[in-house]
């Protein structure tokens, strides 16, 4: 029995970070992005897809800075684009977006910057700071 438990544990823990790493990202769904443009929102969009590494980095550096600093959630809403599901639909090909670990920061009809699979925090931050 206590190795059942320990496996469970062991599973449970394991699947934390992957859980506790989407948090308040906004799970793409047609039209989301054009809604928070229209209510006057700057929007970062992740165009990520989960078996990425580099996706994961970006997303941990994200996470980082946003924890440092309230003025990113202020000021930003995030959101993730499932790159498996959406890399052929109109919100990924209206905006030439090449692949996935792509960021973009949009505002009104404008894109303010963009990030294709970088992952430096300086990199990331610089594009986050275009929104404050």
């Amino acid at each position: 029995m206590k190795r059942r438990s320990f496996i469970a544990s062991a599973a449970a823990l394991l699947a934390l970070p992957t859980l506790a790493s989407a948090e308040g990202f906004t799970d793409y769904t047609p039209g989301a992005i054009k809604a928070a443009l229209d209510s006057g929102k700057t929007v970062l969009v992740d165009y990520s897809a989960t078996w990425c590494s580099t996706c994961k980095r970006q997303e941990r550096v994200i996470n980082a800075l946003r924890a440092a600093d309230p003025a990113y959630d202020a000021n930003l809403t995030f959101i993730k684009v499932d790159w498996d599901t959406y890399s052929r639909h109109d919100v990924t090909q209206s905006r030439n977006i090449p692949r996935r670990s792509t960021l973009i920061v949009l505002r009104g009809d404008q894109e303010l910057g963009r990030i294709i699979a970088g992952t430096a925090e300086s990199q990331i931050k610089a594009l986050m700071d275009t929104a404050l």
